[in-house]
């Protein structure tokens, strides 16, 4: 520990969104300047440039840490190959911090209030050295559960309080000990990956991050259940997750992790990928064993449930990337101590991926039981432009819209089911004034639609025509009663359709329409839309008594279609305007019809 202390870390976020943003042309351009200088010797004994997984903060990559010896990590971000050159010759062989650079304020805000425990090692280790895993507690927990009884195992987890993070929030010990229960020696273990939410992706941060960990998570409810083979099912589109979890995978075998009696602790487990091709559908359980086994990804009837018919007719179980995450901490740290995070129905902390009309877009991990305000404002910042919130979507496509009079509502399982919304896998989209409701239940069902196995003729057929409704609405040909019509569809289709795609698929039309009926209302009587979102109900007029006179909208029009003089109003040339929308998005005063 004291050689680790006197070595020099650069952390570079170095997962798919830091790699997009040129992280490795950053990694590149500081071992380039350490060899230019002889970093080495001078500021430690050792220098190291480690490749991270998501630090969470994506719209500020690429993020990079400074650990020198015996003083506190500064972190930059926006960094560029260019800056490389300043931070080395000021910060590391000068000790003096380029300030202009180094992260502003809202970086630590952003932390505050969070509680990094499954995103602990992301962002802080090298995603790909066993070493590092180790020595951030790797392992600890298989070896301390396999001290106890498998049933002992179980009870620790139901202890702990742990749900299901994929989506429905089961509990997850009582799911491990169906399973365990199923008569047979032949049982199959998988980690559903397919995360399939537009704007999720709190389960590829993980793979990318700290693969390790899922492993261990895995092996500890192999162990639980009596079980020997598992499986990792993740969509083909997620590549370096793919790449970073099979390098941990091969490594666990080389090293004896993994395979016959793993880590000579007297139980058998062996591990493989399966990589989906992408279906939405296949991240519901039964469609996802479809897939494994060859077949096309469509659900099957319940019951029987996996953990007593599954995989190849045998007892199986399946969490997501995330809950086997918490397992190792459960018994690295002891069920009480999980079960002190959190509410009363919900223990333990829950990663959201936020996007929309936000400040700082990005994975946070925030306790069960904070509110979505704290989350909205105090972790991301607020609203984008300081515009109004409006709404949130939470739980993806199966979730619902919730309006800003529950913005302080708890984010736990049981509060967001009870104000209409879901947790889902922890997709939150924020909305501010100028998002139309219609238009996003519209936008949610196009979705799932187009991501319906076809299986049910509810959800085949129900979605398109529910579909069919609210493109007319959002065109400016709505009718009386089609909103009415629209709650009928959605009761029918949530009680008859096959799987959860089709169940859940109603949701964000039914909380919009709780929520935010009277927008319906206008497009289908007045035919104007009042979020000015829907393009076939725009005017394309500059209210005059709302207009700046800033220019902004002058300025970003692509066709020149806005006449404008410093000081004056703007006019709108209707027959050059392409109706693009530009300067109804640049105008922070809402003053353009």
């Amino acid at each position: 520990m004291a050689e680790k202390a006197e070595e020099l870390r650069v952390l570079i976020c170095q997962g798919t969104g830091g790699l997009a943003s040129g992280a490795q042309a950053v990694e590149d351009a500081f071992r380039a300047e350490f060899e230019k200088h002889g970093v080495e010797g001078k500021v430690g004994k050792r220098c190291t440039v480690v490749g991270t997984g998501c630090r969470g903060l994506c719209a500020n990559d690429v993020l990079v840490d400074i650990c020198i010896p015996g003083q506190e990590a500064v972190t930059y971000d926006f960094v560029k190959p260019e800056l490389v050159t300043q931070i080395v010759e000021e910060h590391i062989l000068k000790g003096e911090v380029v300030a202009k650079k180094k992260a502003g304020p809202y970086y630590n805000k952003f932390l505050e209030k969070q509680m990094r425990v499954v995103f602990s090692r992301c962002g802080t280790i090298d995603a790909e050295s066993l070493d590092d895993f180790l020595a951030h507690e790797g392992f600890t927990g298989i070896k301390k559960a396999v001290k106890m009884k498998p049933q002992e195992v179980i009870d620790e987890v139901k202890k702990s309080g742990l749900r299901g993070r994929g989506g429905g929030g089961f509990p997850t010990g009582v799911k491990w000990g169906f399973c365990a229960a199923s008569p047979g020696d032949d049982k199959y273990l998988i980690c559903n990956a397919d995360e399939g939410d537009p704007g999720a992706f709190m389960d590829r941060s993980i793979l990318e991050g700290d693969p390790y960990g899922l492993i261990e998570g895995m092996m500890i409810a192999a162990y639980a259940i009596g079980c020997k083979n598992g499986y990792v099912y993740v969509r083909a589109e997620y590549p370096l997750a793919i790449q970073r979890l099979q390098k941990a995978i091969d490594v666990c075998y080389e090293k004896g992790f993994l395979g016959k009696d793993c880590m000579g602790l007297g139980f058998d487990f062996d591990l493989k990928i399966k990589a989906g091709a992408g279906a939405f559908v296949c991240g519901e359980e039964t469609a996802l064993m479809a897939s494994i086994e060859g077949e096309r990804g469509m659900p099957r009837p319940r019951p029987p449930f996996p953990a007593v018919r599954g995989l190849w007719t045998k007892p199986t179980n399946i969490n997501n990337v995330e809950t086997f995450a918490n397992v190792s901490f459960i018994f690295y740290k002891g069920a009480d101590w999980y079960s002190s995070i959190g509410t009363e129905g919900t223990k333990g902390t829950k990663i959201f991926a936020l996007t929309g009309k936000i400040k700082h877009t990005g994975l946070v991990e925030v306790p069960a039981g904070i509110t979505m305000r704290e989350v909205i404002y105090d972790v991301c910042g607020g609203i984008l432009n300081n515009r109004k919130f409006k709404a949130v979507q939470a739980g993806g496509p199966s979730g619902g819209c919730l309006p800003g009079e529950a913005i302080d509502a708890q984010v736990d399982y049981d509060s967001l089911i009870k104000a209409g919304a879901m947790m889902g896998s922890g997709g939150l989209v924020v909305m501010d004034e100028t998002t139309c409701m219609v238009d996003i239940a519209r936008f949610f069902l196009n979705f799932t639609r187009a991501e319906s196995c076809g299986k049910c003729v509810p959800c085949r057929i129900g979605l398109k025509n529910m579909l069919d409704i609210l493109e007319r609405i959002t065109e400016g040909h709505g009718r009386e009663g089609d909103i009415e019509l629209l709650e009928d569809m959605c009761v029918d289709i949530k009680k008859a359709s096959l799987c959860g795609l089709g169940q859940t698929a109603p949701n964000p039309v039914l909380s919009t329409i709780r929520y935010f009926r009277d927008e319906y209302e206008a497009h289908i009587k007045d035919q104007r839309c009042p979020s000015n979102s829907c393009k076939a109900l725009l005017k394309f007029e500059v209210i005059e008594e709302a207009c700046k006179k800033c220019g902004l909208c002058y300025k970003i029009c692509p066709v020149d279609a806005i006449k404008w003089e410093k000081g004056e109003v703007a006019i709108i040339d209707k027959e050059k305007c392409t109706e693009c929308t530009s300067c109804y998005d640049a105008c922070r005063f809402m003053a353009i019809e």
